[in-house]
């Protein structure tokens, strides 16, 4: 349901931002600090909590760009889950990705938002390619998303994709390269012809690290990376449990993994 556009300064923004920090916690703050997100500005409160106040509120474009503004970490969040995606710009994109500073942050944005937007398949090819973590990560994760949730690409799109896997496989940064094997296994799992050319993208991968390493194991960072990205992706990719869903199918059913 959509609520009536207001202004950027919204003034239900300040009851927002009393509730959220009502259902915060300091033991649930330590938590997140405890699985790396960065909570210099949170409240501690949990993404579960986040969705049902988003529920109650709906789509409201303006309202998630006023939370967004406020720097605060849940209001943030809950913006991603509120905001329209038919009515977010490229521009908005970008600004927001500049803003990232937590990978949790990140996967939201791009897989319960911007994936659902018409600049997705753009942003994740453009973003694969930058340099910046936060990123870089936001261009994998969203080819994650898109594997899920875009019921109408074509295989064609998914294994364009594959030769930036096979490139970012090798940044050594932890969260780009869970990212790199978060996009490899869904791309993989949405049906039996990408499973096959992703598992070929797999195993080219390894290939290259092996060689790159002088071996099956040891190398420098990056072929340690890369390696991990494609025998992670493989075991599951080549799993009797994904390959079971794929015979009983004919073409698997897209389900989103965490990373």
């Amino acid at each position: 349901m959509k609520t009536k556009s207001r202004s950027p300064r919204d003034e239900r923004v300040p009851a927002l931002l009393a509730e959220l920090r009502g259902m915060g916690s300091e033991r649930d703050r330590a938590g997140m600090a405890r699985y790396g997100i960065n909570v210099d500005n949170a409240f501690g409160v949990s993404v579960n909590e986040l969705r049902k106040i988003a529920k109650r509120i709906g789509s409201d474009h303006e309202l998630a760009l006023a939370l967004w503004a406020t720097g605060n970490h849940e209001a943030r969040l809950l913006a991603c889950f509120i905001d329209d995606p038919a009515a977010v710009t490229a521009e908005q994109t970008e600004a927001w990705a500049r803003d990232f500073d937590s990978w949790d942050l990140c996967d939201q944005a791009t897989t319960s938002l911007f994936d659902r937007t018409p600049h997705g398949w753009s942003k994740a090819t453009e973003w694969a390619k930058r340099e910046e973590e936060w990123t870089k990560r936001a261009g994998f994760t969203l080819m994650a998303g898109l594997a899920v949730h875009d019921n109408t690409a074509k295989d064609r799109g998914f294994v364009r994709l594959l030769p930036l896997v096979e490139r970012g496989a090798s940044d050594e940064r932890n969260f780009v390269k869970k990212a790199v094997n978060w996009a490899l296994r869904n791309i993989g799992k949405r049906n039996l012809a990408l499973n096959i050319a992703a598992v070929a993208c797999a195993r080219r991968i390894l290939a290259a690290a092996n060689e790159r390493a002088g071996g099956e194991r040891g190398g420098d960072p990056a072929a340690r990376a890369a390696r991990w990205v494609a025998t992670d992706a493989l075991r599951e990719l080549t799993s009797n449990k994904v390959q079971a869903r794929f015979r009983s199918t004919g073409r698997g059913r897209r389900t989103q993994s965490a990373c």
